[in-house]
């Protein structure tokens, strides 16, 4: 059997508060959020909690998602401000 040893907080990009974020979403492994959308993943965030969240927020599941999706990712992607600029932008 693999063992998958990557986890959440190993992230870049990812602290304290993403993972509450991650945890208040019922993401609690590196699978389930591999299988995640960003963009929902933001929206429900926002429903969740009453509030618009910043579009850092954002920008950070892009980075953790592509983190769990590909666990060799080029560095710059794996920091937030790399979508930030993509969003930006408007690129994709």
């Amino acid at each position: 059997m693999a063992k998958n040893t990557r986890q959440l907080a190993d992230l870049i990009s990812i602290g304290p508060a993403m993972l509450r974020d991650f945890e208040m979403l019922g993401i609690r492994n590196m699978g389930q959020l591999a299988r995640q959308n960003p963009q929902r993943m933001y929206e429900r965030l926002g429903r969740l909690v009453g509030q618009r969240q910043d579009p850092c927020v954002l920008d950070t599941f892009c980075a953790a998602v592509a983190q769990a999706r590909n666990p060799r990712l080029p560095a710059e992607k794996c920091q937030w401000w790399y979508w930030s600029r993509k969003r930006k932008t408007g690129k994709k």
